[in-house]
């Protein structure tokens, strides 16, 4: 089974979405509407277009320069079956998974939502938190506001607490 997800668009490569050069796919679809939104052409839920998984990944390969993928949004978590699947086959290539969410990580974790902890489950970074226009800062790193963390995954799941990204 390939299944497909609902994309805004990608970037091939980009370095302001993660460390190193990334491989950015914007999910179609978002329920935040944050004032300011960098990305509001991705908040219809039936714009877009469908893409399988390995059309993705394979786009992926063609570039040896790659680091990663950045699954942006919209918010990849409407479509969490999908982009789990997506960041389980870009970590199975060795490709290292960054994902920016509206949600904060504390709501991820609390929801009992198995497609939800699968897509936390194949991200090494998460950017999380609604973009918020009067915390916006165009000094921070990888983020657009203030109130955003990049929480590194692995560690809080590793020692079951909260631990923030070096990179805060």
């Amino acid at each position: 089974m390939n299944p497909r997800i609902r994309i805004a668009g990608v970037v091939k490569e980009s370095i302001v979405d993660g460390p190193g050069i990334r491989f950015v796919v914007f999910a179609q679809g978002c329920p935040h509407h944050c004032e300011g939104c960098h990305n509001p052409d991705t908040h219809d839920l039936s714009g877009g277009h469908l893409v399988r998984i390995d059309t993705i990944i394979d786009e992926m390969k063609k570039n040896p320069l790659l680091d990663g993928i950045t699954l942006s949004g919209g918010e990849p978590f409407l479509q969490s079956a999908g982009f789990s699947e997506l960041a389980r086959c870009a970590q199975a290539a060795s490709y290292h998974v960054m994902t920016y969410t509206g949600y904060t990580y504390e709501t991820l974790t609390a929801k009992n939502d198995q497609e939800w902890q699968q897509l936390l489950k194949y991200t090494d970074l998460l950017v999380d938190g609604r973009f918020e226009a009067e915390q916006k800062s165009l000094l921070l790193k990888f983020r657009g506001s203030q109130n955003q963390r990049i929480i590194d995954v692995n560690q809080s799941r590793l020692k079951n607490k909260l631990i923030l990204s070096k990179m805060n």
